[in-house]
């Protein structure tokens, strides 16, 4: 670890041309890359964090808050990216050709893995499969692109709906009801969609048992823009007659997770 970094997690303060160390223009700019990077975030995290005292940080939550960059699940509790946050976000994606930028991954990922890998982006409560490397094996799933789909019926779209707030979900599906699958293996209530959004966020990535297609099983995971927000999802897919268990297709999950950070790389590291 390098000995430039500040004790705790607390940051340098950075000079500014007036020639103080800290303004609240400043405060508030780097409370949102840490709500952005940490996802949650408590008044007394974020006093110690800045430097400042609890009522301080109260303050910029609070006007943050009030603007809608931060959300609070209750009173006292922690803050949490708001849909302004996601909004800019979003802007930002809306210039990044994110094909372009994961490309080379995904062939690598399909060089290390043999099975076909795929770009998908969130479209409401669907996916829309964008750019696709095809398996060189005979047995293979063929290359999707352009291909809609559920999202609580497909890996990558789970692993995007997982990166998502609860307010975000609620959004999306209004009425708590999931849009009708093709299969039988797809979940059918919102609950239990909602369940497994949490395992997926805790292990990383999100699978796929023949959820979205009889014969096909996938690993996916999301990969997030600048601020922490789900931008795309990357998934590995292949037959399930040949992978033959759950547990084959999960041991693919380190490899996008790895992959889904070469391309968190490419994004945030000018070429």
């Amino acid at each position: 670890m390098s000995n430039d970094q500040p004790p705790s997690g607390r940051r340098t303060p950075v000079p500014v041309p007036d020639g103080t160390t800290s303004t609240s223009v400043d405060n508030a700019l780097w409370l949102l890359q840490l709500i952005g990077e940490r996802q949650a975030l408590r008044v007394a995290e974020a006093a110690d964090l800045l430097g400042v005292a609890r009522s301080t940080a109260h303050r910029l939550l609070t006007a943050l808050r009030r603007r809608g960059f931060v959300n609070q699940d209750r009173p006292n509790g922690a803050y949490r990216p708001g849909p302004a946050l996601y909004e800019i976000g979003l802007a930002a994606v809306g210039r990044i050709d994110i094909r372009r930028v994961a490309r080379p991954v995904l062939e690598q990922l399909r060089e290390e893995t043999q099975e076909t890998v795929s770009l998908v982006v969130l479209e409401g409560t669907s996916v829309r499969f964008i750019d696709c490397v095809e398996s060189p094996r005979s047995v293979r799933v063929g290359n999707r692109t352009g291909v809609i789909r559920p999202a609580h019926a497909s890996a990558v779209g789970k692993a995007i709906l997982a990166g998502l707030s609860e307010e975000e979900l609620d959004r999306r599906y209004p009425d708590g009801r999931l849009p009708e699958a093709s299969t039988s293996a797809a979940l059918r209530d919102m609950t239990r969609l909602k369940a497994e959004l949490v395992e997926i966020r805790d292990q990383g990535f999100a699978l796929n048992w023949e959820e979205s297609g009889e014969g096909v099983c996938a690993v996916a995971v999301a990969l997030r823009d600048t601020v922490g927000q789900p931008l795309a999802g990357l998934g590995i897919a292949a037959p399930s007659s040949r992978i033959g268990t759950r547990e084959a297709i999960r041991a693919f999950g380190p490899a996008v997770l790895r992959a889904a950070e070469l391309v968190h790389h490419r994004l945030t590291v000018p070429s």
